[in-house]
């Protein structure tokens, strides 16, 4: 990926020398003219497309974001409501992953422990399932799923 993203910029300063103009409206051209010849060249040479990587890193971090909107305004209705005990229902729920690193295990770990109102807890002794407290599991099985249709798919998506 790092030989791809050093080729298409050495590709857009290529297309600066060609055009004899060096400013940025120029380099940012030359740079999509390399995007689009990296991409057409994509099944030639013998490595993926590095945009797609690009793409669903962006597509994470809005998946985040949405995540921590909406957990924040769950953590804040819980707390503003006059039965506040009678409402919540914590609990603690292990999580199995079926992504293979640590530093994918990691990056999840801390996307859970960044959204208001769970917490990683701790991790299994084979480092594959993570144990969240959350301030309310009405459900375990749907928020495991939510879990992994959620953080894991798109942490996949950069990772694989």
């Amino acid at each position: 990926m790092a030989f791809q993203i050093l080729l298409n910029i050495g590709l857009a300063f290529i297309w600066m020398l060609l055009r004899n103009e060096y400013t940025m409206v120029e380099f940012m051209l030359g740079f999509i003219v390399g995007l689009a010849l990296l991409y057409v060249l994509r099944r030639f040479l013998a490595f993926d497309f590095y945009f797609r990587r690009v793409i669903a890193v962006f597509k994470l971090l809005i998946l985040f974001t949405y995540k921590l909107i909406l957990s924040n305004i769950d953590v804040t209705k819980i707390v503003l409501s006059p039965k506040m005990k009678s409402n919540i229902q914590p609990g603690i729920i292990a999580v199995p992953t079926k992504l293979r690193t640590d530093w994918e295990v990691t990056l999840l770990a801390n996307l859970i422990s960044l959204t208001p109102g769970t917490l990683t807890m701790n991790f299994s002794e084979d480092g594959r399932t993570l144990y969240v407290h959350s301030i309310h599991v009405p459900d375990k099985e749907a928020a495991i799923k939510e879990i992994h249709e959620s953080f894991e798919r798109a942490i996949m998506e950069v990772t694989h």
